[in-house]
């Protein structure tokens, strides 16, 4: 089993800075990815950001390119993501995964992060 554990979601200005973080535990694997989705009140879960754990490539999806910035830290099994700039339409639940290749997805509980206007 796995488990992720975020952290750093919050309630922040327009304009203001988080950042979140998703600690994995337990199963470790040498080929995954880890990455962030989010989920707007009403509205499908859907794709932030990915960096892959070997060479640690990353995509990201439109709405936040150059202001998101996603990072890992191999000691500690930890992905970050850096939120600058945030915006009233970031405000949602983001969720950490982990996608092992060839395996099922194992995803986190869930950060709320509130941004007012």
């Amino acid at each position: 089993q796995v488990q992720l554990v975020e952290s750093g979601g919050g309630l922040v200005q327009a304009g203001g800075s988080l950042r979140l973080s998703c600690a994995a535990s337990g199963r470790t694997f040498t080929r995954y990815a880890m990455g962030w989705f989010r989920q707007a009140p009403g509205k499908e879960r859907e794709f932030v950001a990915v960096i892959r754990w070997s060479g640690g490539s990353t995509i990201y999806a439109d709405s936040v390119k150059g202001r998101f910035t996603i990072s890992r830290d191999n000691a500690k099994n930890t992905v970050y993501l850096q939120m600058n700039s945030l915006k009233f339409e970031d405000t949602a639940v983001y969720f950490c995964y982990i996608a092992p290749a060839g395996r099922s997805t194992y995803w986190g509980q869930g950060t709320q992060v509130t941004v007012s206007s």
